[in-house]
Formats: C-alpha cells, structure tokens, sequence
C-alpha cells in the first residue's frame, strides 16, 4: 500500500465510475445546464472546487439565506450551500428539495481524459501527511478510497481500523465508521481494506478484510454500527455498477462475485478457477473497477497484470502488464488501485515500481504519467513500504 499521505493526482486511481446522483454537477460551469431538464442549472457548492449541485433555475432570490459564515452550512433541511453571485455575493443556502432527482434528472457522465492529456508532476497532499499514527489528521496504512461526487475522500485507514472522510481543504478528517479499535463488534472494523458509498442508500460500504466480512454503514452523523452483508469472505476490492450490483474481489478464492443487496452467495465473474496465471485464473485479486457493460477489470497483483473480464465471459484478457514483474513499460509490479475511463483507458497504481500508469485501450505498453523518481516522500514521489501484518 502507499504510505500514509494521499496526494490530489492519486484520486483518479482509485476511484470508480462517477454515478452522479441529480442534484450534482461536477466540471460543469456555474449556471450551466446539467440536467436533461432545462429549467434546472449548476450552482458551484461552496468550498468545493469544481463541484455544483444541480437544481431549479428559478429561484427567487429573497427566499435565499447566507449559510453559516464558519463552516457554509445551512440550518434548514434539504438545503446546500453554494454560490449564487446573481442573487447574493455570499454563499447561500440554496433549497434542494426530496424530489429533486426526479426534477432535474442528471445526464450520463464519465470522465473522457484526452489522450494527450498531462498531468503535474508534484503533487499537493490532501489527506494525512503528518506522519504515521491515530490522530484525525493522520493515517496509518490508508488502502483503498472513493470520492464523492463533492470530492469528500472517505478512506480505507487500515491499521487505524477506521473510515475517515476528507472534505476538500480540510485539515483533519472524521471518522465515520470505526475507530473503536480492532475488533469484530458491529461498531469496530479489522484492517478495513477497501470502502465504496452506495449513493442511493447514502451509505458507506467497507470491506472489513480481518473480520472476513462486508459491512453497510449508514452516513447519518447519529450511527453508532454497522450491518453484515456478507460474512465469511475474504473480501479485498469493492465496486457497484450503475445498476447497484456490488463486486467483491477474495484474495483466498481468487474470483470476483457479483451481489445484488441482500445476496449472500453471489454470481462469479472473474477467477474461480484456483490460484494460478492462466486466463481464467487470478492470483490475490485486489482492486476493481465496472464499466456500464458491467465489465470487471481486476488488479491481479500478484501476478502483476490487469484483466479485463467482459460479461459473462469464461476467462480474462491481460489489458496491462502480463510481462513478469518488472519496471519496463510493458510490465507492472503488484498493482492495486485502478480506474477506466470512457474511451476504456486504464489508469493503475504501480505499487511496487512506486508510480502510476496510463495505458491506452490495446496497447502494447504504457506511459508513466505520475511517480516513478523512486521511492521517497517528495512531492514527485510514492512510497509503497511493506508492512508486517496479519494477512491470509
């Protein structure tokens, strides 16, 4: 795993498909149109950069109250802040009401990264970076994370045994599931290694990888525990698909199972055929990513290789890596957190070559475009350092 600072260029790497729920509008201009309804427009949310939330148009501007000069929160129920320079010069609370989805029904987005796009090459922490430990502004071997279309980060903090969320410019995070040290109570967590919000239910999902099982969590401020949706899994890597079926991937089984909610048993979908190198076999499945085909791509780190696995299909074809392990273009070493964008792209953390890389859709080899000046805590720099831990 990377060490315990997460830097802004990382965020693509691990996150999944941008399901945008209705009322938000990300990389869309103020009062831009956001909705197939053309009545409803996009009002940047205070704070966040980039990020709005997508509503009705015509407002009138003396309904609208200035939120919370501290900390951009409103007071009333079903309301979000957000700039609004054509009725007030301060942030204001902006009504969002319950059937706002079905009021601005959202257009489809995913990200379409040009292929010459470049990126930084430092990067700016966003979350720890105080070095290791249990404080709010630290993390301890931070796994797997997922953005929220707010850009808030809710991390996987494994040896914390805790989730804790990152709104943007924040200097400490908050705990939202865990912290109650290791444990398998309901309201305790065991090197949680993987999380996901189920953006329908607004609740967090967690893969609770020492205690073999995959837990719900709601994220209402008052929930004290969380919910067991399957036990006795050796779960690694989480994903749902824009039709709410969840991917888990077992690093004991090696296989990815596709869920419906309440599903105890599963559908396979990639592996299941024994450890091993074939193309119907994984070897330590970590990280996902669903495409809207409902195609799995899977980090098969130990074999240092990405698989694709279309739908129904028999066995997998090698997207990255496949080489040996190696730091050559054409090789990975042990990679995890993994994104695909719509022109089927592949971003993917190469752990141990302490870098990222793109590699185009049938290509033969991919670019560094992140990393790779070695290990080290410079901000050109990632740092995958082994750690003694209790793993199967």
């Amino acid at each position: 795993m990377f060490s315990t600072v997460i830097r802004c260029f990382v965020f693509i790497l691990f996150s999944f498909t941008v399901r945008v729920k209705s009322q938000y509008c990300p990389e869309i201009a103020q009062y831009d149109r956001c909705s197939l309804n053309s009545a409803c427009a996009c009002f940047h949310i205070a704070g966040a950069i980039n990020v709005g939330i997508c509503s009705d148009e015509f407002v009138d501007c003396s309904e609208l109250v200035a939120c919370e000069s501290s900390n951009n929160l409103c007071r009333e129920p079903n309301h979000r802040c957000v700039h609004h320079p054509r009725c007030h010069n301060l942030p204001v609370c902006y009504p969002v009401p319950s059937f706002n989805r079905q009021l601005c029904p959202s257009r489809a987005m995913i990200p379409n990264i040009p292929a010459n796009a470049r990126w930084r090459q430092n990067g700016v922490t966003v979350a720890g970076g105080h070095g290791q430990g249990k404080a709010t502004n630290q993390l301890h071997w931070p796994e797997g994370l997922f953005i929220d279309d707010d850009q808030t980060i809710v991390i996987a903090d494994w040896s914390n045994h805790r989730i804790i969320q990152w709104k943007m410019n924040d200097t400490n995070g908050q705990v939202v599931a865990g912290g109650h040290g290791e444990g398998n109570r309901l309201d305790q967590l065991d090197n949680p290694a993987d999380v996901l919000i189920d953006k329908e239910m607004d609740k967090l999902i967690i893969c609770d990888y020492g205690n073999r099982r995959v837990v719900r969590w709601s994220r209402r401020s008052d929930t004290t525990q969380g919910e067991i949706l399957i036990d006795n899994i050796d779960c690694r890597g989480l994903a749902m698909d824009n039709q709410r079926y969840l991917y888990v991937s077992n690093d004991n089984k090696q296989e990815v199972r596709r869920y419906q909610i309440g599903d105890k048993n599963g559908t396979l979908v990639a592996g299941g055929n024994g450890r091993g190198n074939g193309l119907n076999q994984l070897n330590f499945p970590t990280f996902i990513f669903v495409d809207r085909q409902q195609t799995v791509f899977v980090s098969d780190n130990s074999n240092h290789r990405v698989m694709k696995w279309d739908k129904d299909a028999k066995e997998g074809i090698v997207v990255a890596g496949g080489q040996g392990q190696g730091n050559a273009l054409t090789q990975l070493s042990a990679p995890d957190g993994l994104f695909v964008d719509i022109l089927g792209t592949l971003y993917v953390a190469d752990s141990h070559n302490h870098r990222a890389m793109r590699w185009l859709k049938g290509a033969k080899q991919g670019t560094v475009i992140v990393g790779g000046n070695g290990q080290g805590a410079g901000a050109n720099q990632f740092a995958r350092i082994e750690e003694t831990r209790n793993t199967k």
